[in-house]
């Protein structure tokens, strides 16, 4: 099966595709759209406007973005969905997204200026949750060099959480990625408490003769 035949046959993934292209493209041609759907503390804070927690994952800041995002949820989405099923891909993508806009608010809730978009939160959770079913498979980091998927994961939190509570690579929602990134660990440990352990002896196993 090819990957667009894949994409296809993984509803969830196709509907979070063209929704996420639709909506960002729609809110960067209009201002009004962006500034209604954006996750804004100082919004949320007033106005009780906590739908912005989720609509906030639907919308990017730029082409670069949005085509960022996309490619990773192309790459690892249909293949993840169709192996664990519509609706347990479903729960692992928005509770990774819920779990990133929370860590996000516990971090800048006293800082009315703080906006924040994307779906890298949601996606992270994804990535990191795949993870933990194949921790021995191969990741390839900012298209250069593979290492395996558990390596990149610990490499992925040690590096948001770095650079969430220092402030360190300033512009990137540092927190919305490592609260997307552990809400899908947790979901993952919750509905199959047999993959952690699982995890552990293959990567034990892979890594006895070195």
């Amino acid at each position: 099966m090819g990957e667009f035949e894949q994409v296809l046959s993984a509803p969830v993934t196709l509907i979070l595709l063209i929704s996420n292209i639709g909506l960002s493209f729609a809110a960067l041609t209009n201002p009004s759209l962006m500034d209604k759907l954006i996750f804004d503390v100082s919004r949320i804070r007033r106005n009780n406007e906590w739908y912005r927690w989720i609509t906030s994952a639907f919308i990017h800041g730029g082409p670069i973005h949005l085509l960022l995002n996309m490619y990773a949820l192309f790459g690892f989405g249909p293949a993840f969905e169709n192996g664990l099923g519509t609706v347990a891909f479903l729960a692992i993508y928005v509770g990774s997204l819920l779990g990133s806009s929370a860590l996000m608010w516990l971090e800048h809730f006293r800082d009315p200026n703080y906006r924040a978009l994307g779906a890298s939160g949601a996606i992270s959770g994804l990535v990191l949750a795949y993870a933990m079913f194949a921790p021995m498979s191969e990741f390839t980091f900012l298209f250069s060099f593979a290492m395996p998927a558990f390596v990149f994961s610990i490499c992925y939190i040690l590096i948001s959480a770095w650079a969430s509570t220092t402030g360190s690579l300033p512009g990137v929602a540092h927190a919305g990625h490592l609260g997307g990134a552990l809400a899908g660990i947790a979901i993952v440990c919750i509905m199959w408490p047999s993959v952690p352990p699982h995890m552990v002896d293959e990567i034990v196993a892979a890594t006895r003769g070195f």
